[in-house]
């Protein structure tokens, strides 16, 4: 019987051209379901509202730029000024979760996890654009790109996973840094919120492509839980609707601070809301 790798990657795209980006069909993909984010592959871009991820790592203007974009989005919204901490935990959500989903999806769609340290990405959130230069990328021994100049390849899929939680941390443990100080958070906390990114990125990704049941399956061996710098885990868990109907929830490691403005419309997987009130926002509408 072939094994659960062997069948996976049957479906692998075939090889990469010379010159073109082995993880851009996952990309594509992406866009397809969730066409408010888009992947290019490219150098970095600066201005006209790119943010390159180096910038934002160096947490100097860039940053400031960058951070007082949701300042103004939290006054206009709700009508008042957010903490700075507030400020930075909007902030940060907003750009990890889309970029999490570089590491993310193309290892769910086609086994492949480029590494994209901070110099590899730049993001512009207004116009919900990604750009990537994919210089190294990890595959599993039988997948046809093996052979690319750029691939790296490991030994199954524990490993592979391995890849995945490595060049995730390699791309946001600066940027958590230069965060830090104005989210006056500690480290455990930022990595809670990198776990968090890491795995409801792809779970709503899941969703939109009708994979759901495989994308939690996998999220629970990424994400165990005993994986530092990662805070938490996947810890996926059941709840019982009306009718006897499974739902799958899972409690956040982190908090990113909406409570502060409505204290009653908490996240649905925040800590603070309770399983009775996501059981009712999950049958109703």
């Amino acid at each position: 019987m072939p094994s659960a790798s062997a069948a996976r990657l049957s479906h692998v795209p075939p090889p990469p051209a010379p010159g073109e980006c082995p993880v851009s069909g996952a990309y594509a993909r992406l866009t397809e379901v969730f066409p408010r984010l888009s992947v290019s592959v490219g150098a970095p871009r600066d201005g006209d509202g790119w943010v390159t991820a180096a910038g934002l790592a160096a947490g100097g203007a860039e940053l400031d730029a960058f951070l007082s974009w949701d300042d103004e989005q939290i006054l206009r919204d709700y009508g008042e000024r957010a903490r700075p901490d507030v400020v930075a935990s909007f902030g940060l959500h907003r750009y990890a979760w889309p970029v999490c989903l570089l590491f993310t999806i193309p290892w769910f769609l086609c086994r492949r996890v480029p590494r994209l340290p901070v110099d590899a990405v730049s993001y512009h959130r207004g116009l919900g654009r990604l750009t990537v230069r994919v210089a190294e990328f990890a595959c599993l021994p039988g997948d046809p790109a093996a052979a690319d100049a750029r691939a790296v390849t490991v030994a199954d899929e524990e490993a592979l996973r391995g890849r995945v939680r490595e060049a995730a941390a390699e791309h946001l443990g600066p940027v958590l840094d230069a965060f830090r100080p104005r989210m006056r958070r500690g480290s455990r906390a930022l990595w809670g919120m990198a776990t968090d990114e890491l795995a409801e990125g792809i779970w709503r990704l899941g969703r939109l492509l009708g994979e759901e049941p495989r994308v939690t399956g996998e999220l629970e061996l990424l994400l165990p839980g005993t994986t530092p710098p990662y805070a938490g885990g996947a810890a996926f868990r059941a709840l019982t609707g009306p009718a006897g109907e499974s739902l799958r929830t899972r409690d956040r490691a982190s908090c990113c601070l909406f409570y502060t403005l409505r204290p009653d419309d908490t996240c649905l997987t925040c800590p603070r809301t309770g399983d009775a009130v996501r059981v009712a926002r999950m049958t109703t509408g």
